[in-house]
């Protein structure tokens, strides 16, 4: 892998990857065919898609395919998908909710029991935020892809909820990433959420 500059992690969508491994776009794509013939009809012609990575840049590569799979059901829920174009509402919720629970599968294959649990706070407070029309999920995701197998977060998460404050999320996520990798990601999440 070549040299990064401090502060960028690397673009798992753009790393090498093994012989006879799909990448994380077209194992996510072909994974929910394989589990749905409504998945399929969603899914975008390849040119169509845009194999871009959201978060999982800023943080462990092994973790990857789950979290890429996770915002790509948020994407779904809730923004501008990179690789399905569910036909109506109806179609989005479902495949969203299959891609939460799929990639919360991918996470916890790892047996790591504080990425899971992290990643259920994510999913749990963007629902929420979401539901009451408030803003931070940036910040709140950029911290949970940067540290998913750490602890530390809930102190943080507590302020975006309690507080509307996603700046104690955005220090944890700049110091374990760096802030250009962060902002490239932030930039990159507000053109697809709605």
């Amino acid at each position: 892998m070549p040299d990064l500059a401090p502060g960028v992690a690397p673009d798992p969508a753009s790393a090498p990857v093994p012989a006879g491994t799909p990448s994380v776009w077209a194992a996510i794509v072909a994974e929910a065919a394989e589990e749905s013939r409504l998945w399929a009809d969603a899914t975008l012609p390849p040119v169509e898609r845009e194999e871009v990575a959201g978060f999982s840049q800023l943080g462990d590569p092994l973790y990857a395919l789950g979290l890429e799979t996770i915002y790509e059901g948020y994407l779904v829920h809730y923004g501008r998908p990179r690789l399905f174009a569910p036909a109506d509402r109806d179609t989005a919720i479902l495949l969203g909710d299959y891609l939460y629970a799929h990639g919360l599968v991918r996470v916890a294959e790892r047996e790591d029991v504080v990425a899971v649990a992290n990643l259920a706070e994510l999913i749990s407070l963007c629902s929420l935020l979401q539901g009451e029309r408030k803003g931070g999920d940036g910040p709140l995701w950029a911290a949970h892809a940067a540290l998913l197998a750490e602890g530390g977060l809930a102190e943080a998460r507590a302020a975006l909820r309690d507080l509307d404050d996603p700046a104690p999320l955005l220090a944890l996520a700049r110091e374990a990433a760096g802030v250009e990798a962060v902002a490239t990601a932030l930039a990159a999440h507000e053109r697809r959420v709605r």
